[in-house]
């Protein structure tokens, strides 16, 4: 418990003292609680577990299965709106924020539900579809649905959720939540700028003097004369068609 207390601490600026960390963060509650529901469903009470984990997702808005395995040290930050499967496993020193959801996709009695490595983050309103494994150090933008594998050390943004690299560790570790990368961005102003450069050939193209297909320019008597091209004529009437 004290091990939990100190990660709210170190994790968020807006925690000012013992007292308010242990009476007004839900996001510990929920996590002290789930121990409860995890151990008596282990134990296969599972009834009375399932019954805990409800009261507990009364109490403080967030709903932990009594099957999900939790590591140490998870901080949910304010937490309203989280859920989180039955079979959705949570490693070390994650971080996650309100609105997440670890979900399943099939209705079928096994793994179905994400894997979180060790110092994940998960930003709001995002959701992990599936038996998925979230590589250790990822990051998570607010809002991105992922549907796929993430390694380690990635950055997902997007619906559905696009690996991005290019931060540092550091930048991983400040939250700068407002410079996530934006895959989709990136795509379209690199074919605006290849549409700048086909623009910009076209018209030094059409700046130079052309010959028409249909028309070309035939020396008649040591004078050049327009004639009509051959060839263009035999196409008009249906050859090599």
């Amino acid at each position: 418990m004290q091990e939990d207390i100190q990660t709210i601490f170190s994790k968020d600026p807006a925690a000012k003292s013992l007292l308010e960390v242990i009476f007004c963060y839900p996001g510990l509650h929920a996590i002290w609680i789930h121990r409860i529901a995890h151990f008596l469903w282990k134990n296969k009470l599972l009834f009375i577990g399932r019954l805990i984990s409800h009261i507990n997702r009364w109490l403080t808005g967030i709903e932990i299965h009594p099957g999900a395995k939790i590591g140490r040290r998870l901080f949910i930050d304010h937490g309203m709106g989280v859920v989180i499967g039955e079979t959705a496993e949570i490693g070390d020193d994650v971080l996650m924020y309100q609105g997440v959801v670890l979900g399943g996709t099939t209705s079928e009695k096994k793994k179905r539900h994400p894997t979180l490595g060790n110092n994940v983050v998960v930003g709001t309103g995002a959701i992990v579809l599936g038996a998925l494994n979230i590589g250790d150090g990822a990051r998570i933008g607010a809002g991105s649905v992922v549907i796929q594998d993430v390694p380690p050390g990635a950055i997902v943004v997007g619906v559905p959720g696009r690996i991005g690299m290019g931060f540092s560790v550091k930048e991983i570790q400040d939250l700068e939540h407002g410079r996530l990368p934006d895959p989709i961005a990136d795509a379209i102003r690199s074919v605006m700028k290849e549409q700048e450069k086909l623009a910009e050939r076209i018209k030094r193209l059409e700046s130079k003097e052309c010959i028409s297909i249909d028309k070309y320019l035939v020396k008649k008597g040591g004078e050049i004369n327009e004639g009509t091209l051959p060839a263009s004529e035999e196409f008009s009437k249906g050859g090599g068609i």
